[in-house]
């Protein structure tokens, strides 16, 4: 977070974030001492009941604070590389959002084995940001309603599980309502759902000792025995067949991550399976050329504008997180790197399954989205003298991609 001068006459200079987050909203004063400041928007009936700092263990102690005195409302918790909202019930979990993009609807329904990145990519363009995913994947047929119900349960539950592994951030409580399309039956109450969730970090970290990474290759060592369940023996079968990592084996064995984390570890524990390395993927070709034309100028923004606001690193992760489609989902799972570029091979991993120019356009379009986005914060943090240099840069690396991809469309 921030830090934030109260300047001499009571004025506050807000980080770009929150004034996005609360644009032009009336504030009004509701609590203060000698150690916090608490404003709430004025408009609309919710209260703020409760807010404050996460420490480890904190998740846990405020769900069965919850739970355990009935509470009904909202709590948002405000994390590392994204938000979760928590709908509660008379003390009860009873539905979930994030906008962390793996525990989005279409991304939990892949990773369940329901369709393939294409058809997935495909019901995106089709949405545009406009139309539920949802109901488009029902009314094409992808998925039968059945499937979306199972998955919104599993998507809930997911988002819940995934809070545990978190021991800093924020969160905030709000008195309001809920709508009946934020309720699910879940199969566990919140005391469950928080046990079972300790369980799995704990656990799920020993099994990655074994796994070692979702990027890495698994490999079958030839020794198959006869009293494997059935979703073990489809992960050998998998293997053997050169399934291509292990993020790409726990989605077709459609059992889920966590269990298909726990079978492979045992895999890997009586030497049927073995681990590598993954290799490191080369970002080749004209979209290779892009990549590294931009990843320049943002290494060299980042040293500049870093060296005078040290957590500009992390308001750049915020703003990625926070982009509308389609250029979200272009930098899905993707982090600035120390130096200040983007992971190449990620991104563009993310735009499989489209046509080379409409990778191409995308690619440069999310780019630059992010590279106009570090030029407002440059002259910001340098002003406008002392930033004129690099966003001189800026347009000559956007002049230098508009010629490259003109002359690949001259081809």
């Amino acid at each position: 977070m921030n830090e934030i001068l109260l300047e001499k006459g009571g004025r506050l200079t807000l980080p770009p974030g929150v004034v996005k987050t609360l644009e032009a909203k009336s504030l009004r004063l509701s609590s203060c001492s000698a150690n916090h400041l608490l404003l709430e928007a004025t408009a609309g009936d919710d209260k703020v009941l409760m807010t404050g700092q996460l420490v480890e263990g904190g998740v846990v102690d405020l769900l069965s604070f919850f739970n355990m005195f009935r509470k009904s409302g909202v709590l948002h918790f405000i994390l590392s590389g994204g938000n979760k909202t928590l709908c509660f019930q008379n003390g009860e979990i009873v539905y979930a959002t994030s906008t962390f993009p793996e525990e989005e609807i279409g991304e939990i329904l892949y990773s369940l084995g329901k369709f393939d990145r294409e058809t997935l990519q495909g019901a995106r363009q089709f949405a545009n940001g406009e139309l539920p995913l949802d109901k488009i994947l029902v009314d094409q047929d992808v998925i039968t309603s059945k499937d979306l119900w199972a998955a919104t349960r599993n998507q809930v539950e997911t988002i819940v599980y995934n809070l545990f592994a978190f021991h800093e951030g924020s969160y905030v409580f709000v008195d309001t309502p809920l709508d009946e399309d934020q309720v699910v039956s879940l199969s566990m109450g919140t005391q469950n759902l928080v046990m079972e969730g300790l369980r799995r970090v704990d656990e799920r970290a020993v099994y990655m000792q074994k796994v070692k990474s979702l990027d890495a290759i698994p490999v079958a060592t030839g020794d198959t025995p006869n009293d494997l369940d059935s979703v073990s023996q489809k992960m050998v079968a998998l293997i053997q067949a050169g399934v291509s990592s292990v993020k790409e084996l726990l989605r077709r064995s459609g059992s889920g991550e966590f269990d298909s984390i726990r079978l492979l570890s045992q895999l890997v524990e009586r030497g049927i399976v073995t681990m590598e390395e993954a290799p490191t993927v080369a970002v080749e070709g004209v979209l290779g050329e892009v990549v590294t034309i931009f990843n320049g100028v943002l290494v060299a923004m980042h040293s500049v504008v870093s060296a005078k606001n040290p957590q500009f690193r992390d308001e750049v992760s915020c703003f990625l997180r926070d982009l509308p489609q389609p250029f979200s989902y272009v930098f899905r799972q993707t982090t600035l790197k120390e130096d200040g570029s983007v992971d190449g091979g990620r991104v563009l991993a993310n735009l499989a399954g489209l046509e080379e120019g409409d990778k191409l356009r995308l690619l440069s379009e999310s780019l630059s989205e992010l590279v106009y986005m570090e030029c407002i914060a440059a002259r910001r943090e340098l002003g406008a003298a002392d930033s004129s240099a690099l966003i001189k840069r800026v347009q000559e690396v956007s002049q230098r991609v508009q010629d490259l991809i003109g002359s690949r469309d001259d081809e």
